[in-house]
């Protein structure tokens, strides 16, 4: 079985046609946010009933329609969980936990000039909703990294929001999961109207502050149309990975790691950029040998075939540049030198280092975050932190004498920008003090 993966050659692209090559986005179409739009509308303003009737009509919820799990469903999912896949959860959430707590910010203060302390403080959010992806797979590992962080930062109610099957049918490994980190409102829809419902409220989910976690591109065109109502961390679209590879790397393992990300679905982009033709030919033997092996065989095949592609750069610094630009969601790095390499690497959102790094073990256990940025924008975004449960606020405090210091500052660029009252709020204080 052969399979025709796209390659490129990066010295022969001219300027253009390198940027059209980097250049893709997170962001749905104008289309799928504008019915994303509709459906955030209709569940606004019809609470319960719209979000039952959404469930219906585009998927996500349950064949009884209720939408709340009751927490008893929780302990009993947990109680009767394979006792293997209990101890990998509790494994996972403890490396994420061991992850995550040097991650709680530290307040800090400094005085500007004698009399002026500027003080920077943080506290978690009151109320945070966690998507996590469902439908036809379930992801209990993004349950638990998108409530371990809050937790770690201490958000004071945590609300889960997950689409049932195809069937009506919730996992019982993603309730399991819930139980297990002692969640007690966990709610079942999905999709935009999901969105919509932690967004605005309905009568039986109280509106959350934020909303964080993955999820498709409804999800994501949902995330975008309530920005400015509520927090959202990131627009993610299809996982995605760049590999990075020399000819001393083990083929064979290339070939497994490209595979890994293709696996989560058709539209999901891998490339492997090299600078040893003969070494990438290698590479996608390897993938041809091993697919019909895999489960999702067909799904990883029309990821490599209309999104994946073999990149020939000059060198290995040559590669890391245009990863730089390209900006990967995950990007793995198999060169001799690929410790010093990983350093060079500034713009992805997990990078992984050399010959033990599978990107399915930062997917599920090594404690470091999966909700990562997509489609570029990791050049500008990070993964799911501990910060993003949280605000800043920055107190000042002025005493007569620092006021008295700054005051021909204030006034002078008051004047400067014709904002008289600005200056009157300062020279006002001292009224009466001064002969």
């Amino acid at each position: 079985m052969s399979i025709q993966i796209r390659t490129v050659d990066l010295a022969v692209l001219t300027r253009d046609e390198k940027t059209a090559l980097v250049r893709r986005s997170a962001v749905p179409d104008m289309d799928m946010r504008t019915a994303a739009a509709q459906i955030v509308a209709r569940v606004r303003q019809g609470g319960d009933e719209a979000l039952r009737t959404a469930n219906q009509l585009y998927g996500g919820g349950q064949k009884t329609g209720a939408v709340r799990v009751e927490p008893a469903e929780l302990e009993t999912a947990l109680a009767g969980l394979d006792p293997a896949t209990r101890v990998a959860l509790e494994s996972a959430a403890k490396n994420i936990r061991e992850a995550h707590l040097p991650q709680r910010p530290n307040d800090g203060s400094i005085e500007t000039v004698p009399g002026v302390r500027i003080d920077r403080r943080w506290s978690p959010l009151r109320r945070i909703g966690v998507y996590v992806p469902g439908g036809r797979a379930a992801y209990p590992s993004s349950l638990l990294m998108g409530v371990i962080p809050a937790q770690v930062a201490g958000v004071g109610e945590i609300a889960v929001t997950s689409p049932a099957d195809d069937t009506g049918s919730v996992s019982p490994t993603m309730l399991a999961a819930a139980g297990l980190l002692g969640i007690e409102e966990v709610y079942v829809t999905g999709g935009a109207q999901a969105i919509a419902a932690l967004a605005y409220g309905t009568e039986t989910i109280p509106r959350v502050d934020k909303i964080v976690g993955p999820g498709n591109a409804w999800v994501t065109a949902a995330k975008l149309v309530v920005y400015g109502d509520v927090g959202v961390d990131l627009p993610a679209g299809p996982s995605e990975a760049l590999v990075i590879a020399d000819a001393s790397a083990d083929a064979e393992i290339i070939a497994a790691d490209l595979m890994c990300q293709a696996e989560h679905g058709p539209e999901s982009p891998v490339a492997l950029v090299t600078p040893d033709a003969a070494f990438a030919e290698e590479v996608v033997r390897h993938i041809a040998k091993l697919l019909p092996q895999l489960e999702r065989a067909d799904t990883i095949r029309s990821a490599l075939v209309d999104h994946g592609m073999i990149i020939l750069s000059q060198s290995i610094p040559d590669a890391i540049a245009f990863a730089n630009e390209y900006a990967p969601e995950h990007l793995t790095i198999h060169t001799m030198e690929a410790a010093k390499d990983a350093l060079a690497a500034t713009a992805a959102g997990s990078v992984f280092v050399g010959h033990w790094a599978p990107e399915s073990a930062g997917d599920y256990a090594t404690g470091a975050n999966h909700v990562l940025p997509t489609g570029g924008l990791a050049a500008a975004y990070g993964p799911l932190s501990v910060e993003d449960c949280g605000s800043w606020r920055q107190v000042q405090t002025l005493t007569e004498a620092g006021l008295a210091t700054l005051r021909p500052t204030i006034g002078a660029l008051a004047d400067a920008e014709g904002l008289t009252a600005h200056k009157l709020a300062a020279d006002i204080r001292f009224a009466g003090n001064e002969q």
